[in-house]
């Protein structure tokens, strides 16, 4: 395998003609960000744009989105954005990105479409859409696509073979092979083989499950386990479950019913999202099942089933308000609540926060550790097995997946006989040209994460969230003082005041001395006296010091000197 995860390696030669170019802007390496771009003849084709949800390590972010850097000049060459699916790290960074250039035509299928139409008419952006479906072939500029049926935890999910000149590339989107899936819409293994014979020169392929032995657990498995809990609840019953995940919303609408219970969508993207998958026959509700969440109220608790967010425990999500005791509707002893979700890395925390609080409320938690209430969307090891046989790509290039889930999927790949060369491991923002049938690394793009905080974007960095993390771990200590403008002597102060380092002002008077003598130094040892910045620093060194060694601690130390 071809890897080069931890060196930094000089920026890409220019395009060769006859040269396919390919740069992922995210989704290796991390569980989202997915973003795919194409290059060929001067053209370019993006196969998805998703979000990335951020960890604990990013205090105050609410998404993250891929650097679309490399496209700010170059919008106009875009000739369309292909969507594979319906979630959020796939769909959710297209607004970002269409606010540069609106007009950028959407490709997809129709529930993808309509899940990022609704999104896109909440930042006021009229899209130029291509419906489109299995089977179907579609030109964009020189890329000729052929997109494909696959199975995933959404509907109308899509994988997509791109036609050039210079080679060909099928690329998977997330995908699984259930082979009963509640839709009866399986994986298109016929048309894999099909593209197979005619001869892939590079499979990109989803890499999520590729540390996961045998098959994935089909959908149907889920819901007896579903009915059986609400056979036994006697109470209120709390579903948590992406947004978008309309085969398990299924199985809790048909359960509630089998029991006689009315269901409620809690959650502004849940109300949308299923709003739109029943309008438009993905999603079928029994009849006199679904009620307004303000109607609840009226019901008793054995009546009531509450489908909302907040499975990976956002703390604004429904589910996150509701432990928080923060939302109109409430837990307690003898409610149920069903994280009918896996955990997405780096999020464990944020969810075991969540199940202590409702669980401290008295309410029964069930979660995947404890029964099977929910199954991967994604292809285990035996299914990746069964598409390298089945398709015998020319080159492998493992995607949608940490590093770890990368090199497994490599390994899978080298398994089934695709030698170790052509087994291509890259990172975001890794350039890989394909030619003459040889995919490779040449080179690498700057390629950062993209915050988004509040109505910003972009304008946080790495550096502010370090501050974050200090004044959230350490504390933080301001220093105040006032010297003379023409001889810097010490006028007032200096004040010291802390937050969040748990020790009283008081414990600071012993240093004031300190700081004191160490101005008085500064100002007599500096030719210009009237240099306040250097008198900071003294100020700051003192300080630091003494929190270090006597308080074990490293707050964020401001200090103030004014003249006058």
């Amino acid at each position: 395998m071809t890897a080069a995860f931890t060196d930094r390696l000089p920026a890409p030669p220019e395009l060769a003609p006859g040269t396919l170019r390919i740069t992922p802007l995210g989704g290796l390496g991390d569980v989202g960000r997915n973003m795919t771009v194409l290059e060929y003849e001067g053209r370019l084709l993006i196969v998805d744009c998703g979000v990335l949800f951020p960890e604990e390590s990013q205090p105050g972010v609410d998404l993250i989105l891929p650097d679309f850097d490399m496209l700010e000049d170059r919008l106009d060459d875009v000739a369309a954005i292909v969507l594979t699916h319906g979630h959020e790290d796939h769909i959710g960074a297209v607004p970002y990105l269409l606010r540069r250039k609106p007009d950028i035509p959407l490709v997809g299928s129709q529930l993808t479409l309509a899940f990022i139409e609704a999104k896109l008419r909440e930042h006021r952006i009229r899209p130029f859409t291509l419906v489109v479906a299995e089977g179907q072939t579609e030109s964009f500029g020189p890329f000729e696509c052929e997109f494909v049926a696959v199975n995933h935890s959404i509907p109308d999910a899509l994988a997509v073979h791109v036609s050039t000149p210079a080679g060909t590339v099928l690329h998977t989107g997330d995908f699984k092979m259930d082979q009963l899936p509640l839709d009866g819409r399986i994986t298109d293994l016929r048309a894999f083989a099909r593209l197979g014979e005619a001869g892939v020169d590079l499979f990109m392929t989803d890499s999520t499950n590729a540390e996961v032995p045998g098959f994935t657990v089909g959908e149907q498995e889920i819901g007896p386990v579903l009915k059986g809990i609400f056979a036994r609840a006697r109470q209120k019953i709390v579903v948590a479950s992406f947004s978008s995940h309309v085969h398990r919303v299924q199985q809790v609408l048909d359960a509630a019913a089998a029991h006689g219970r009315k269901v409620a969508f809690v959650g502004r993207s849940m109300v949308r999202n299923m709003g739109i998958a029943a309008e438009m026959g993905y999603l079928r509700v029994p009849e006199d099942t679904l009620v307004d969440v303000k109607r609840i109220d009226s019901l008793p608790d054995e009546q009531v089933v509450l489908m909302c967010t907040g499975s990976q425990g956002e703390p604004m999500a429904a589910l996150g308000r509701i432990a928080n005791r923060d939302h109109r509707v409430s837990v307690g002893p003898g409610d149920v609540v069903i994280l009918a979700s896996s955990l997405i890395p780096g999020n464990e925390n944020a969810v075991f926060r969540v199940v202590n609080g409702l669980m401290a409320l008295g309410a029964e938690v069930v979660h995947k550790g404890s029964a099977k209430v929910h199954t991967s969307g994604h292809a285990s090891e035996g299914e990746l097995l069964y598409c390298y046989n089945i398709v015998r790509p020319q080159n492998v290039m493992p995607i949608h997946g940490e590093v770890r889930h990368l090199i497994a999927n490599g390994r899978i790949a080298e398994a089934t006989g695709v030698p170790r060369e052509r087994v291509v491991l890259a990172r975001d923002g890794q350039v890989v040209d394909l030619k003459d049938g040889i995919a490779e690394v040449v080179g690498e793009i700057p390629n950062g994460y993209v915050y988004v905080d509040g109505s910003s974007v972009g304008e946080i960095s790495e550096a502010d969230l370090k501050d974050r993390r200090i004044l959230g771990d350490e504390g933080f200590i301001s220093l105040f003082a006032v010297v003379n403008s023409e001889t810097g002597a010490l006028i007032a102060g200096p004040e010291i005041h802390a937050r969040g380092v748990a020790e009283d002002d008081a414990v600071f008077d012993r240093l004031r001395p300190d700081i004191v003598k160490a101005l008085e130094q500064a100002v007599a040892d500096q030719a210009d006296r009237r240099d306040t910045y250097q008198l900071q620093q003294v100020m700051r060194r003192v300080v630091g010091r003494y929190v270090g060694q006597r308080l074990r601690r490293r707050p964020m130390i401001i200090p103030v000197v004014v003249e006058a």
